[in-house]
């Protein structure tokens, strides 16, 4: 099977739904040149000096890191490379600029359903940001 998506980007937040945002990218990724990015961000802490809660943020980090490869261990006989990626940002901004920079050919995100019932209410949320504002094509999976 030929795929457009060698290049993906999983953002993930550690929710029961990553797995299947996951699942679904290695069945889009070609097994033998397909790499997809699992994407861990660190929400910063608006006024703070970074220097000042740094062991906090290394601990986050190794804590993501961790996770991260649990959960590329889930798939390591996919044929499918694996790459681990974390960062401390804002979550939107730091997804966007990633698949931008590395030309990301789709994005594989879980998303919560919305009941029509709450109206606008889930417009605020991290898939729909970046499935608006992304300059490539975004998939939700739910």
């Amino acid at each position: 099977m030929i795929s457009m998506y060698e290049n993906i980007l999983v953002p993930v937040d550690f929710s029961p739904g990553n797995s299947k945002a996951l699942e679904t990218a290695i069945k889009l990724a070609p097994s033998k040149k397909g790499v997809i990015t699992l994407f861990h961000v660190i929400e910063s802490i608006n006024d703070t000096d970074y220097m000042e809660i740094k062991d906090f943020y290394l601990k986050l980090e190794k804590k993501a890191h961790d996770e991260l490869a649990r959960l590329a261990g889930l798939f390591s006989d996919s044929g499918v490379k694996i790459r681990l990626k974390t960062e401390i940002g804002e979550r939107a901004g730091s997804i966007l600029k990633y698949a931008a920079e590395r030309k990301c050919d789709l994005i594989v995100m879980n998303s919560h359903r919305i009941k029509p019932d709450d109206g606008a209410a889930g417009w605020g949320t991290i898939s729909y940001k970046v499935g608006i504002l992304s300059q490539c094509p975004v998939m939700l999976v739910k």
